[in-house]
């Protein structure tokens, strides 16, 4: 049986910054619920909600302290019922961001775990002696700053966080919590939801030995919490080989509803990704690095071809999310950025799997202008040379009017400067060679012919660089990323460009093509 995600196309929203209905500078359900009929012409048949569970917000909603609960300041449940029922009636469904690595230092159960060692809840969270000079236990680090552990003056143990101190991770070796889990995805089934979206999905499970990480390169900057972390090699605290077993756990549980589960995954080598959607576990996976590769487009063509070939359905494939710099902005900025942005989407709709677009994306938004005063990501807040992700998080320009039409008269809750009128919906709308109705044409084309999603792919030959051509039945994707003009044979029989990442031309074709630098064509077999 075909799964209603087979030859989706999603969107992500971000609930703070896509639209305020209540006009009090925040983002909400409702707001969400008011931009279904745009989101339905732009062809999205599925929508990623970042989080809005109950939280203090010091990771904006993914330090959740409610599992069942909406942060008041996006709505209430009954909100999220009305969500689901008219994005279903438009035929959307509604995916749902959860977080089960890591809870709010808030949540009761970590107040419970607090209280002693020989509380219930206390083997919720993951707790270790200090090391033998009275220090951490091991060498692990935090994503966002610092070591990944924290003392607990009261007991004299450390607890386990891989980002914020405020973000204690779960112990994933404990039955109690799995079937707490379990509960809480039935939770969001119950009332409608269509999937979760599995947030650091790799890093569940941990070495049960608590193994020191191997360093792989000097640390320059011990205030740049990126570098810091990317200087070790995560052989204990992430992908460990029995995180998939919890996956095949919550496949089961989920497959009554029909839902989707779409892991968050960053494996330490590419060829560990295919092992997160095979024999039961996730039906799909993020893969990542795409969203933060700045323009290498050998490089990037190469990791495309090696993960594609070792799963073809399993992948949700991105290049921009809420945790980078845009697209746009990595690829070279401007137009040209937006460009390369659009040949890489285009090549990516003939991959197979389950494509998602990032909020704005559309629209070929290039990362927003933000005063420094106005920062509100931990890890640039907390870090004095860290970069943070709030350019990519800024509100999502509708039109011209006051906060782009966020919010009616209050002012956003991550102030930036006003995009120009060219970079808004209600502009780009009617405009028919803009980079919304380009992006809504590429939606329109991969819709349109099923063998973009479904046909057997075939790698084709081609010289070694910047230039890829895959076949999948009547269609043929191929890329010329390289900044000349590349010539190309075709294979036997007459063939009609339908859509080009670069032009608005629509021709027919046989023999060679001469394709465009740094553009993706995608054309099918003439009858």
């Amino acid at each position: 049986m075909t799964s209603w995600w087979h030859g989706g196309i999603g969107y992500e929203i971000y609930p703070r910054s896509f639209a305020d209905s209540n006009d009090d500078g925040i983002g909400d359900i409702n707001g969400i619920k008011g931009r279904l009929p745009y989101l339905s012409w732009l062809g999205i048949n599925a929508i990623w909600i970042a989080p809005f569970y109950q939280s203090p917000g010091l990771d904006h909603g993914y330090d959740v302290s409610d599992y069942r609960a909406i942060n008041p300041i996006h709505g209430t449940l009954a909100d999220f019922d009305e969500l689901v029922a008219d994005a279903h009636g438009r035929n959307i469904r509604v995916i749902v961001d959860i977080v089960p690595n890591h809870s709010s230092s808030q949540h009761r159960w970590f107040q419970e775990a607090l209280k002693g060692r020989d509380q219930p809840h206390r083997d919720y969270y993951i707790w270790r002696d200090p090391g033998p000079d009275g220090g951490p236990p091991n060498n692990w680090v935090s994503h966002f700053g610092g070591p990944a552990w924290t003392l607990d003056e009261a007991s004299n143990q450390y607890y386990c966080h891989l980002f914020l101190p405020e973000q204690p991770d779960l112990n994933w070796s404990n039955p109690a919590l799995r079937a707490e889990f379990d509960d809480i995805l039935r939770f969001w089934c119950d009332r409608g939801a269509d999937g979760f979206r599995i947030d650091v999905a790799h890093g569940l499970i941990k070495d049960p030995q608590f193994r020191n990480n191997p360093q792989r390169v000097p640390i320059q900057d011990p205030d740049n919490p990126t570098e810091v972390f990317n200087a070790f090699e995560h052989l204990y605290d992430m992908d460990q080989d029995g995180t998939v077993d919890v996956y095949r756990r919550w496949n089961q549980v989920v497959e009554p509803y029909e839902a989707v589960l779409i892991g968050e995954s960053n494996p330490r080598s590419l060829d560990r990704v295919a092992r997160y959607v095979t024999n039961g576990s996730l039906h799909t996976v993020f893969y990542l690095e795409p969203g933060w590769i700045h323009w290498k487009p050998e490089d990037l063509l190469e990791k495309i071809e090696t993960v594609h070939r070792s799963t073809d359905t399993g992948i949700s494939w991105v290049i921009d999310n809420h945790d980078n710099p845009r697209s746009a902005t990595r690829f070279g900025g401007g137009d040209v950025g937006r460009s390369r942005s659009l040949a890489v989407m285009t090549f990516m709709m003939a991959l197979g799997g389950f494509p998602f677009l990032w909020e704005g994306q559309e629209l070929g938004l290039t990362d927003a202008e933000l005063d420094a005063s106005n920062l509100t990501d931990p890890i640039a807040t907390r870090n004095e040379h860290g970069v943070g992700r709030d350019t990519t998080r800024t509100v999502m320009p509708w039109d011209s009017s006051h906060a782009n039409g966020f919010s009616k008269s209050a002012e956003p809750w991550l102030p930036s400067a006003q995009r120009t009128p060219a970079e808004t919906v209600a502009v780009q709308r009617d405009d028919k060679s803009s980079w919304l109705c380009k992006h809504r044409d590429l939606i329109t084309t991969r819709r349109s012919h099923p063998d973009l999603w479904k046909a057997t792919p075939q790698w084709l030959e081609t010289p070694p660089g910047a230039v890829r051509a895959l076949r999948r039945g009547k269609m043929l994707a191929l890329a010329n990323w390289k900044p000349d003009m590349f010539s190309i044979e075709l294979p036997p029989g007459k063939w009609s460009i339908i859509y080009h990442s670069g032009s608005a031309e629509h021709e027919d074709v046989s023999g060679r093509i001469d394709l465009v630098a740094e553009s993706t064509y995608l054309l099918v077999a003439s009858t």
